[in-house]
């Protein structure tokens, strides 16, 4: 979803910077919240892994690129917050030194690539949560369909974007379909990779997960009688 130079007038991309710059500026502040000494080192492992996950590309519509965001992932293993800068920084130096979705695009992909996925992870998370018992299984699902439905949001958003101030001469029912079409595919994939990788942490370290700290020890047989 890496939007390069040029894909949006300078009004839309100028909006797109002042709100990622804003949402950033709060998740600053909030993070602080989230991080802790047990969390502070997974949060330079979980950006290195959405790293290594983005650097498989494949053209979409129109010079966009379409990958795995990993949003959803970061704010389940170290809280939204904490995951906005996490990915914010990932698609930084993706710009800065592999010309991965331009400079001048950088708010609009920090705001596509890092924040809606991120918002939109955590909230569905937390919902399918408070669906599903308080266990390890459930942090699990959740973490997985969060994932699945953060990736067509965010391309859904992109889509409404460029209706708002596309400058590529594409037709929007054109770039809908692409986008949406596309990140359908790539939401499964993200489910799967995050419900996986999610589990993992869980089976060995489950007091790391952000996600899981109300899981009472009690379901993992932790505890004895």
């Amino acid at each position: 979803m890496h939007v390069p130079d040029g894909f949006f007038d300078g009004a839309t991309s100028a909006g797109g910077a002042v709100v990622s710059a804003g949402a950033l500026a709060v998740a600053a502040r909030r993070a602080t919240d989230e991080l802790g000494e047990r969390l502070a080192p997974l949060a330079g492992l979980v950006a290195a892994f959405i790293f290594a996950l983005q650097m498989l590309n494949f053209p979409v519509v129109g010079g966009a690129s379409g990958h795995l965001l990993g949003g959803a992932l970061a704010a389940v293993l170290v809280g939204p917050w904490t995951a906005m800068l996490c990915v914010a920084v990932v698609v930084g130096v993706q710009a800065v030194l592999f010309a991965d979705g331009g400079l001048s695009a950088y708010g609009i992909n920090v705001l596509l690539i890092a924040i809606v996925p991120a918002a939109v992870g955590w909230v569905i998370f937390r919902i399918v949560r408070r669906l599903l018992p308080s266990t390890d299984p459930a942090v699990v699902t959740a973490s997985g369909i969060a994932a699945f439905v953060s990736v067509p949001v965010a391309a859904a958003v992109f889509s409404v974007m460029y209706a708002i101030g596309g400058a590529v001469n594409l037709s929007f029912g054109a770039v809908l379909a692409a986008m949406i079409g596309t990140h359908v595919f790539i939401g499964i994939g993200e489910a799967l990779i995050t419900g996986a990788v999610v589990g993992a942490v869980m089976a060995t370290r489950p007091d790391l997960v952000y996600g899981a700290r109300d899981v009472e020890p009690t379901s993992r047989g932790l505890v004895n009688a």
